[in-house]
């Protein structure tokens, strides 16, 4: 019977890894978010990190770990795309309201595992100065005038791709945000849904190539600066999501978003804070049976 239940409890674990790495996927690409801050979310951010800096190091243990998140990834990744071409460029805001509802239910445990080896009052600093300059970037990328690329060649394509790799190693840094001030976000997003290879495959080198230069310097960061590290991710959090209101929300409600949605004012913000609290209280259920099946 033992046996048994920690079979079944090994293989909810497993199923878990997979749902975190298809949010980890969906923030990597979904405007305002970022595949890290839902990595540091979902609690595989430091192992991420450690893996990426050192593969030899549990090599096959790391693999058999990560095998059902970047399966996760992959799926969606390319489910959201689909759903980009399909409904997001009408529904953006109420995608986006639910996932910050999502981040926004996990402050408190992102609080709590920041000062895990101690906080101090310069650590605190850290995190507001942090929100306030990524909070000031995001708007300003927001107001400046969109530098279109009609045909992102090869080259393009693998800065995209180093972007999105900026946006696993450093949470809260939404890589969307920049790829749609330059024309380019839904032209990968239909790339990647279509299997236009002649986008995935750059993309993903630049990713690669992007990883490689910056993990073992965030490593290294993490393991001999934790406390001023995580108060720093802790702040990035923090920015990005209070700039998601100012940059991606509250302009929707103007008589073009809401002509967009097919939705009036009343129904966009009912609809709007339905979203967000279902996602707050998903994050805290999620949490909570985690808890209860993880094996790590």
């Amino acid at each position: 019977m033992k046996n048994i239940n920690l079979k079944n409890k090994s293989t909810m674990d497993w199923l878990f890894r997979v749902i975190k790495g298809v949010f980890i996927g969906i923030g990597a690409i979904l405007p305002g978010l970022s595949g890290g801050v839902l990595a540091v979310i979902f609690g595989i951010y430091d192992r991420m990190i450690e893996f990426m800096a050192k593969p030899t190091k549990k090599f096959l243990e790391n693999v058999l770990y990560f095998v059902p998140v970047g399966i996760g990834v992959g799926l969606g990744i390319l489910l959201f795309s689909f759903a980009v071409s399909a409904a997001f460029s009408s529904y953006e805001t109420l995608f986006v309201c639910l996932f910050l509802g999502f981040v926004v239910g996990t402050f408190p445990s992102l609080y709590k595992q920041a000062g895990a080896e101690g906080r101090e009052k310069k650590d605190l600093i850290i995190t507001a100065v942090t929100a306030a300059v990524l909070f000031l970037i995001m708007n300003i990328l927001q107001k400046g005038s969109l530098i279109q690329i009609d045909q992102p060649g090869m080259i393009a394509w693998a800065v995209a791709g180093f972007l999105v790799g900026l946006g696993f190693l450093i949470p809260g840094l939404s890589t969307s945000n920049f790829l749609m001030y330059f024309g380019m976000y839904s032209k990968m997003t239909d790339g990647i849904s279509s299997f236009d290879f002649f986008v995935i495959i750059p993309i993903t080198i630049g990713l690669f190539v992007c990883v490689l230069l910056f993990s073992k310097l965030i490593h290294s960061l993490l393991d001999h600066h934790y406390a001023k590290m995580f108060h720093f991710i802790l702040g990035t959090v923090i920015g990005s999501s209070v700039a998601i209101l100012t940059t991606v929300i509250f302009p929707s409600y103007g008589g073009e978003g809401l002509s967009k949605m097919g939705l009036s004012l009343g129904a966009a913000l009912v609809g709007s804070i339905l979203l967000f609290v279902i996602g707050v209280i998903t994050s805290y259920a999620f949490s909570k049976v985690e808890e209860r099946y993880s094996t790590n």
